[in-house]
């Protein structure tokens, strides 16, 4: 998942704004100026709520928190069949892969695991064991998936099952693109905290919060972004999903969600459209740059996931550790976002991937499945999410 995955992107940084309006633009110290202010369409965030009250079907109830899973662009890959009573299978929506900087679709694999581990947790939460059978009918091969199912989730009654206490951090969790606080680092007790998340065995997590190659690896994850701005292709996948305002986030309720004050004056002035976001020689190109330096750079840490292999069952345990990991951040006050350019399987990143992996001592063989950063920031708004409807599998 990369840093365009999750939680709606509030805006520019102020450094970036001022670049782009120059003199062209007076803003008012107060109203008018700031009032005007592009708020998140309350539609669009409120799964954040939980489900439906009035909502009798546990399973989709249940649907209803695994659907806050953070996931790669936000694009939200899940279909359910609900056909047979006291049973969920969940397919791909394959009209939501990213060919680009997904070519494999091993990150919506991993946001398919997301999905599952919410789902289990919810289900835990109200006495429902969720026995959870990955692909049932044989995994997809390493670089395509098909029709067939991801996994298939009965339901049944168990007094004994006991809640996961992360589960109450399910409607709290962000993922927060500000820039984090370089006056509050982070210290060992993060990373012991971090590592007494129970994971599946087949997924190792490393942490670091200081040292030299903290440094390392925040350079590396500027480079990793800025690489994928600066490639043509994998840059133009990031723009189509770009919701800019709050009538697109409306629209959509999916992908990179670009609102707030600043956002609405740059549109009001014609200073902010995907064609001048796609010249890399315009103002506007300038400001993604300065995003990938200022999330990179104010990185008080980082947390890495790594497997011995790469199957497909592999990545959706990758992706239920992930989700595992990002609750256990949001209990301990930590501010989380994935940094995942790196990560991408397209020729473009190769040498910058092989320089990571060498940084972080990855064995021949292993896959790093999900970086992220840590830190301290101010709370951000959660992400849009589509209407649970359309998840059903008619």
């Amino acid at each position: 998942m990369s840093a365009t995955t999750g939680s709606s992107r509030k805006g520019l940084s102020r450094r970036g704004f001022i670049r782009i309006a120059g003199g062209g633009v007076i803003l008012a110290a107060g109203g008018l100026a700031l009032a005007r202010c592009d708020r998140m369409p309350s539609e669009a965030i409120a799964a954040w709520r939980g489900p439906d009250a009035a909502e009798r079907d546990l399973r989709k109830r249940l649907i209803a928190f695994a659907m806050l899973a953070p996931n790669p662009h936000n694009r939200q890959p899940w279909l359910v069949d609900l056909k047979t009573p006291d049973r969920i299978t969940l397919f791909c929506d394959r009209e939501r892969l990213l060919p680009a900087t997904d070519p494999y679709s091993r990150q919506i694999m991993i946001g398919h695991g997301t999905f599952l581990e919410l789902l289990a947790q919810a289900a835990a939460a109200v006495g429902i064991r969720a026995d959870i059978r990955y692909f049932p009918k044989g995994e997809f091969g390493p670089k395509t998936i098909d029709g067939r199912p991801v996994a298939e989730i009965a339901l049944t009654k168990d007094a004994g099952i006991k809640p996961d206490p992360l589960f109450a951090q399910v409607l709290k969790r962000r993922t927060n693109r500000e820039v984090f606080d370089a006056d509050r680092p982070l210290t060992p007790a993060t990373a012991t905290a971090l590592g007494s998340v129970t994971l599946d065995p087949a997924v190792r997590l490393s942490v670091e919060t200081a040292s030299a190659r903290l440094l390392a690896l925040r350079q590396l994850a500027i480079d990793g972004f800025i690489k994928e701005l600066r490639t043509p292709h994998t840059y133009e996948e990031s723009i189509q999903l770009m919701r800019i305002g709050a009538g697109e986030i409306a629209r959509h309720r999916d992908g990179i969600s670009i609102h707030g004050p600043m956002m609405w004056w740059l549109k009001q002035f014609g200073m902010l459209d995907k064609s001048e976001l796609r010249d890399p020689n315009s103002q506007s190109f300038e400001v993604g740059l300065d995003m990938a330096r200022d999330q990179g750079g104010s990185a008080m840490g980082f947390f890495w996931l790594t497997t011995a292999d790469n199957t497909r069952t592999t990545q959706l345990k990758a992706g239920r550790a992930y989700v595992r990991l990002h609750l256990k951040a949001t209990e301990l006050g930590l501010a989380q976002q994935p940094m995942s350019q790196l990560l991408q399987e397209y020729p473009e990143m190769t040498a910058l991937q092989s320089k990571f992996l060498t940084t972080v001592g990855a064995k021949t063989g292993e896959t790093v499945q999900m970086l992220a950063r840590l830190g301290y920031a101010a709370p951000t708004g959660p992400a849009p999410r589509r209407p649970l409807r359309s998840l059903i599998k008619t």
